[in-house]
């Protein structure tokens, strides 16, 4: 016997397909239906290695480097990387992904990979409404309506402004470390000492021997955060100089001087994003379906959840990953981060 609601259901969403790609839109209108739900299943983190060959995409300011990986007409995932890390962070949570059916996209940051200014002429700007709009960028340029979007660190505060300001493009989130948005003015309170003590390479930065001593250094202080962030993570050599490459970018250390002294209110942002940081400066809700994920041996400052869990208005969950996990947790839990992305897209 035929069901008639199973039909008209097939038919809407070949309708949609078939609009999606006369426009040009990648996964249009993706609803949680075209990937059903279920567990990831079990990941031996490090076993992949290696994306293959990368993607570009002029979009905005940048000549963006991206891995892409499953199913060209999947929904879409983005997956963004952290500091000093990069898009290795995901070689594991990025085909698990993709064998469900999504189809996962992981841009290299401004200053990262094979990521490069179109012109000399732009500031080499890291405030974080500067990243927030290079993914939007990148979102436009891929013609990509709407995206469940991954992150920790850096990529999970991108991820949070884009869901903020720009829920429409947000199908769902996945935020290690939960809420980051924060602002010029928020910054210029102090924290407790033994918190002060966990920024100390944010107040190295703010100085010229700082800056100095990180473009003459950046392998080995980008290892030392690495080793303090996750105490517990044996990574061996060839795992940190993967991504480590990545940090070869010529504008690696412009970039993240200026994302440290921003936050400390010693470099002014760009006019351009003013009106983005006067509404991330009065610390907007996010209203789209969430999952915030912490390690359990987390060595980087991260805000406890339940100072956040109140930003979070629509669906939420919040996770601890236990067994030793620290900052850079899509790398050390895969199957962890994996399994909150097929959840968050299912909320």
């Amino acid at each position: 016997m035929t069901d008639h609601n199973a039909v008209t259901q097939s038919r809407r969403v070949l309708a949609v397909s078939m609009l999606a790609i006369a426009l040009g839109i990648a996964s249009a209108y993706a609803s949680a239906a075209e990937v059903p739900g279920g567990k990831i299943d079990a990941i031996t983190a490090g076993s992949n290695v290696s994306f293959g060959a990368l993607k570009h995409v002029k979009a905005g300011l940048l000549d963006v480097s991206y891995a892409e990986t499953g199913p060209v007409d999947g929904p879409v995932v983005i997956l963004l990387h952290g500091w000093p890390y990069d898009i290795h962070s995901y070689t594991d949570v990025a085909p698990a992904l993709a064998q469900k059916g999504y189809r996962v996209l992981i841009p290299y940051a401004r200053g990262y990979g094979d990521t490069r200014f179109l012109s000399a002429k732009t500031v080499r700007n890291g405030q974080p409404a500067a990243l927030a709009k290079d993914l939007i960028d990148f979102m436009d340029a891929l013609k990509i309506k709407q995206a469940v979007l991954g992150g920790y660190d850096w990529g999970a505060r991108t991820a949070d402004i884009v869901a903020a300001l720009w829920p429409e493009r947000v199908k769902a989130l996945v935020a290690v470390s939960g809420y980051l948005i924060g602002s010029q003015d928020a910054g210029k309170t102090p924290l407790p000492p033994a918190a002060e003590l966990q920024w100390w390479y944010q107040f190295y930065f703010a100085t010229e021997r700082g800056r100095l001593g990180y473009e003459k250094n950046t392998h080995d202080f980008a290892k030392l955060i690495w080793q303090l962030a996750s105490p517990k993570w044996n990574f061996d050599d060839a795992t940190y100089d993967r991504s480590a490459a990545a940090l070869q970018n010529p504008d690696h250390v412009a970039v993240s001087i200026f994302n440290y002294r921003w936050r400390l209110g010693l470099i002014k942002g760009e006019a351009q994003y003013d009106p983005l940081e006067k509404k991330l400066a009065a610390f907007p809700s996010i209203g789209v379906p969430t999952i915030t994920l912490e390690g359990d041996a987390n060595g980087a400052p991260h805000p406890p959840a339940e100072a956040y869990a109140k930003r979070f208005t629509g669906k939420y969950e919040y996770r601890l990953v236990s067994g030793g996990i620290g900052h850079n947790l899509p790398q050390e839990a895969p199957q962890a981060f994996a399994q909150a992305v097929i959840d968050a897209d299912h909320l």
